[in-house]
């Protein structure tokens, strides 16, 4: 946020710094404080923390490390301006290890005991979900449509259609390919879907450098997860039935962006022509189907040789 608006200098020294660095000491310590706990109480220390975690615990090494590499970095050639924070080799081990961080709760859910169902024993999931997206929507926020409105009449950019059209192909392959794999592996609570992308949608607004917070684009979203988990509700996508699967995953981006393009034909306008932001929409849904494949592939047909 203090990169994308501007307030930031050229010391590693900040407000901002204090608070991220600030967060991941509290999370380092929950960590080591489990795993010295356990250890004491005989556990050996490969099992010494709960099932999942200790990824988490390398993932708070990694960011460790590279928070004081981040310190040298920007001792030695500045802060970073603009989009160069999100590429900085620094911040990308940042980003690797809060990554490695945030997705505990998704490993844990993966071993056995398998987890009860509802949102008391599940509360975590759609968190980690929406922590883990958002991991990835952030390091891609350049193009991002929730941070970048391409296709809005009230913030024109050069190229905007091109731009535009990428950054949605970009967010929903990170969007479906979370979504997929969740519904794909793990059992999730009612709501979980609209929990996830709301909440990420919410996060990526406060990024937004142009304007004001974009409440109806937050808003479309979280309708969109809304529309997201009813659909699975009624088609109940699963590996015993594709066909249900192919739908679902090309329908939640394309409600998505459907829901995107009337937010922003109610407030600001669309810039683009209805051949572009409708053709966006379909394209969306594509992608989606697409993703499905790599997550559910077709049925293998034994072919026999010839006799």
């Amino acid at each position: 946020w203090a990169h994308a608006h501007g307030r930031v200098d050229q010391s590693f020294f900040t407000p901002w710094h204090a608070v991220f660095y600030a967060g991941y000491a509290a999370v380092a310590s929950a960590l080591v404080a489990s795993l010295l706990r356990n250890r004491a109480r005989g556990y050996p220390w490969h099992r010494a923390l709960p099932a999942g975690y200790g990824l988490s615990l390398l993932g708070a090494l990694i960011f460790g490390v590279g928070g004081v590499g981040d310190m040298i970095w920007h001792m030695l050639f500045g802060i970073e301006a603009g989009v160069e924070a999100l590429l900085s080799p620094t911040h990308l081990a940042l980003g690797l290890g809060l990554g490695l961080i945030v997705t505990g709760p998704l490993r844990a859910a993966s071993r056995p005991p398998q987890p009860a169902s509802g949102w008391a024993a599940q509360v975590l999931m759609p968190l980690a979900l929406a922590s883990t997206l958002s991991v990835l929507t952030f390091f891609t926020m350049y193009a991002h449509p929730m941070v970048h409105p391409a296709a809005s009449a009230g913030r024109p950019y050069a190229g905007s259609e091109t731009m535009g059209v990428a950054s949605i192909l970009l967010q929903t392959g990170l969007l479906m390919g979370t979504i997929l794999f969740a519904v794909r592996f793990w059992t999730l609570p009612a709501g979980a879907l609209s929990l996830t992308v709301t909440l990420n949608a919410g996060a990526m607004g406060f990024l937004n450098p142009h304007g004001g917070y974009p409440l109806a684009l937050v808003a479309a979203a979280g309708t969109a997860g809304l529309l997201a988990d009813l659909l699975r509700a009624q088609l109940r996508p699963t590996v015993a039935r594709p066909a249900a699967w192919r739908l679902f995953a090309f329908a939640v981006p394309a409600a998505f962006y459907l829901c995107y393009f009337l937010a922003l034909k109610l407030t600001e306008g669309i810039a683009w022509s209805i051949h572009f932001w409708t053709g966006s929409i379909l394209l969306a849904g594509i992608a989606g189907w697409l993703l499905s494949y790599l997550l559910l592939p077709p049925r293998s047909v034994e072919v026999q040789s010839p006799r």
